[in-house]
Formats: structure tokens, C-alpha cells, sequence
């Protein structure tokens, strides 16, 4: 039962770090998009108006800031979770547990 009570709490906190990094990454995005290009970015691309370097540059400039926003909101949960309980997060390992893993 503990172990379930982890878990959801765990998601939570992955959920309170998520939710606004994720909202704060988009607008960084949109705002550098807009700085970079005289257009605002294509949230269609397969919109006829649309170009193939433009749809090609937004998805690739998307995707780096939502694999960074994925990294800032898992570690701010796993350092704020390490905070408040001490432990490491449900389903982590630490260095020491992986390197452990690969010498046997």
C-alpha cells in the first residue's frame, strides 16, 4: 500500500513541476521563433501557406524544447522528491544501484 501511495505522490510532484515548465518552454519557443523569422510559427504544417523549411525548422526546434522541458521538470521532481522524502523517486536508480547493475 505504501508502495502505491509513492507512486501517486510521485506522480504529482512530476505533474507540478511538469505542467508549468511545459507552458513556460512553449512560449520560449514561440518568442524565439518570432525573434528568428518575421512569421509566427507554423502550427499547421501541412497548411498550403506553409513551407517545407519552415515546418522542417519548427518541428525541429520544438522537439529540442520539449525534450529539454522533459529533462528540467524530471529533475526538479526527482531533486524536490529527494527534499520531501528523502528517498529517491519510485522507479530510479541511483548511480550507484546502476553501477552496481553493470558489474554483475
Amino acid at each position: 500500500m505504501a508502495n502505491i501511495a509513492g507512486k501517486l505522490g510521485w506522480k504529482v510532484v512530476t505533474l507540478v513541476f511538469a505542467v508549468p515548465i511545459s507552458m513556460v518552454v512553449r512560449k520560449l519557443i514561440e518568442k524565439a521563433w518570432v525573434k528568428a523569422r518575421p512569421n509566427d510559427p507554423p502550427r499547421d504544417p501541412a497548411s498550403p501557406g506553409t513551407t517545407w523549411l519552415d515546418a522542417l525548422a519548427w518541428a525541429a526546434v520544438s522537439g529540442i524544447g520539449v525534450a529539454a522541458g522533459r529533462v528540467l521538470a524530471s529533475r526538479g521532481a526527482a531533486t524536490a522528491w529527494r527534499g520531501l522524502t528523502g528517498t529517491e523517486p519510485p522507479g530510479s536508480e541511483t548511480q550507484a544501484e546502476a553501477a552496481a547493475a553493470a558489474r554483475s
